[in-house]
């Protein structure tokens, strides 16, 4: 794998390994204050070397990545994703509340089936 440059900024390395669609994207998330390089807030113009973590806030979640190698221009995923080391932890899964099914052709609920279903989406809020 060939390094473009030795300096590259963190909003163009972010673009380059496809966490953000667009430059503009990881600029503004700089200036908003979601990514932070080696735990400080980090301005789009900063330079990442190799050894580098970033922490990058996406949907509510923190994204931790190793930086392996720098890459300004955007290339394929497979090539994109030798150029970091993803320490991410596992997302907890939410726990979705069961929804009672009805035998086909049972018809309304009655109002005892009714509260029953209410009483099991209270415990679930």
């Amino acid at each position: 794998m060939k390094q473009e440059s030795k300096a590259v900024r963190i909003d163009a390395w972010l673009w380059s390994i496809r966490v953000y669609k667009t430059r503009s994207a990881a600029t503004t998330a700089c200036r908003a204050g979601h990514v932070r390089l080696n735990d400080k807030p980090a301005k789009a113009a900063q330079i990442v070397v190799p050894g580098d973590t970033i922490r990058v806030r996406q949907s509510g979640f923190d994204r931790i990545l190793e930086v392996t190698a720098v890459i300004a221009k955007r290339v394929g995923a497979d090539i994109a994703a030798r150029c970091y080391i993803d320490h991410t932890p596992v997302r907890p899964k939410e726990a979705i509340p069961q929804v009672p099914v009805r035998d086909r052709g049972a018809g309304r609920p009655t109002k005892k089936d009714r509260r029953e279903m209410e009483r099991l989406r209270e415990k679930f809020h």
